[in-house]
Parts: C-alpha cells; sequence; structure tokens
C-alpha cells in the first residue's frame, strides 16, 4: 500500500468540526406549495426524490432539480424550494453545521451548492433510500437514526466532491492534490507541531521552492499563512467547548496562554475575552 493510499484526507478535520445535523422536514412539496429556510447559522441538506423541484436564492438565477438529487448548502444562506411539477415531490430537509465558515477551511472551501443526482452515484442512491425508509417510519431512535444516516450522506457527498472536483479552487483542491494531502492531512491532525516550510515541504516529498510555489496556486495562500488561519480557527471552536486558554495554546501550537492572546487580537481584531463575551451575546446563552 502506498504512502497516498494511508492518508486521511477528510477525518481531522471532521474530528474537529463533526457535523450537526438536525432534521427539519419531511414530508411532500405540492405543486405550487414552497418551503423556505433562513438558517442563522451553518447550512442545510436538501434530499429531493422526484423532479419539479426549483432551488431559489443561491444566485442570479433559479436552479432546476430535474431528477432525484441531493443538495448541500454548507453556509447560512437564505433560500427556498419551490415544485411545479405535476405532482408532489418528496422532499427531505436537515440542518447542518460544520463549524463556523472563519473558523473551519471545509465550509470556506465548498460552493454555495453542491448539487449531486443520485444515478450518478450508486453510494448516496443506498444511504438516501435509507433515510426515505426511515423517514416514513415511527420507530425507536427514529430522530438518532435519521441524523446518522444524513451524517454518512455528507461524508459521502465530500468523497464525491474531491474525487470529482465538483469544488472551487482551495482547500478541497488540496485534497485532491496527491502531493498537498499528505501535508493538509498532518497539519490538521496535529495543529500543535513546528510547521516550518522546510518540514512540510519534506511531507510533500518536494523542494521547499516548488513546494512554496505549488501550495500557493492551488490553494491561494501560503503555508505559512493556513497553518496560522487553521491554528486560530481550533483555537476558537476549542475555547466555544469551554477550554481554558493554557489549554487552547498546547493543543494549538502556541508558547503560552499570553502568544495566543495577541495572535488571538492580531488575527480576529480583540482579545479571546471579548470575542467570547459577543459570543454569547449572540447566541444568548453562556458558552
Amino acid at each position: 500500500m502506498t504512502d497516498d493510499l494511508k492518508v486521511d484526507r477528510l477525518s481531522a478535520l471532521l474530528q474537529r468540526f463533526p457535523p450537526q445535523i438536525r432534521p427539519v422536514f419531511q414530508g411532500h412539496l405540492a405543486p405550487g406549495e414552497v418551503c423556505e429556510y433562513a438558517p442563522q447559522a451553518g447550512g442545510m441538506l436538501h434530499l429531493v426524490d422526484g423532479a419539479g423541484i426549483w432551488l431559489h436564492g443561491t444566485g442570479d438565477a433559479a436552479v432546476r432539480v430535474p431528477s432525484p438529487s441531493v443538495l448541500l448548502l454548507p453556509r447560512p444562506d437564505a433560500h427556498h424550494l419551490s415544485a411545479d411539477g405535476p405532482g408532489s415531490v418528496p422532499l427531505f430537509s436537515a440542518a447542518l453545521h460544520l463549524g463556523a465558515a472563519e473558523d473551519n477551511p471545509l465550509v470556506r472551501a465548498l460552493p454555495a451548492l453542491l448539487q449531486v443526482p443520485l444515478q450518478e452515484h450508486p453510494a448516496l442512491e443506498s444511504i438516501c433510500a435509507l433515510l426515505w425508509e426511515e423517514a416514513g417510519a415511527n420507530r425507536c431512535a427514529h430522530g438518532l437514526l435519521l441524523a446518522r444516516a444524513s451524517e454518512v450522506l455528507v461524508i459521502q457527498l465530500l468523497r464525491h466532491a474531491i474525487a470529482h472536483r465538483l469544488i472551487d479552487p482551495g482547500l478541497l483542491s488540496g485534497l485532491a492534490d496527491a502531493r498537498l494531502m499528505r501535508v493538509l492531512a498532518a497539519v490538521h491532525a496535529t495543529p500543535a507541531a513546528h510547521w516550518t516550510l522546510p518540514r512540510m515541504a519534506e511531507v510533500a516529498h518536494m523542494s521547499r521552492a516548488r513546494f512554496a510555489a505549488h501550495f500557493v496556486r492551488v490553494l491561494g495562500e501560503t503555508p505559512g499563512e493556513y497553518v496560522g488561519r487553521w491554528r486560530m480557527g481550533v483555537a476558537r471552536s476549542l475555547l466555544t467547548q469551554g477550554l481554558t486558554l493554557k489549554q487552547v495554546a498546547d493543543e494549538t501550537g502556541y508558547a503560552s496562554a499570553s502568544a495566543l492572546t495577541r495572535a488571538f487580537a492580531h488575527r480576529v481584531g480583540q482579545p479571546p475575552s471579548h470575542w467570547l463575551a459577543a459570543r454569547r451575546t449572540e447566541s444568548g446563552v453562556a458558552i
């Protein structure tokens, strides 16, 4: 087995920012009906089992869904679905949270809409069959099974996006690159490591100059900028989980709590205490 086949491109990202999914609608959309969605945080996952559905709000023009499909909208973009077919169309919708876009590079890199017809992906088709069966039932652990099956569906969608390059240039392009994915997987898994340019180039099996140029060309920022942004995203996530500044500094590669505070203020524009207070105000709960 080669090194590339051993590299897990998504696990470290999903472990830091696991998909949080909550079903919000399961039923049928009749001709002339509209389902509106205005997520405050996170995005939406829609499963459409038929034709005659239109998606509005992701661009200048409405998007037609001509066949059974999965729609992933990773960011909190207001939108609505409408039906114009001769009959009602089964619809399953779930709120999806993968972390804030400023924290999770996965959310930043995904397109505003990832639309995958089920006929193009047999693995998705089998998961969706399970979702439809469970959506129409009322059995033990109904909600839990829907959420878990939806998580599997999201992971398969991300795999599909990487394999078929259904993405904008950025992180997912890097994860699809045989040389860069080793570096990105290692950085995501161990943000506290001493990630110098020579060390990252060594992991990629490239010279420093070629690695630096290739990294910028694919991801649109320097390796150092990417590492700093990832560490800060992890730091914000850990702070909201209640870890102390010292614990977060140890987890993200900063020499001390004061070093983390200085870096946080520089990148975020305010110290961690002020940022957390603002988060409490926005959410209305203690963090």
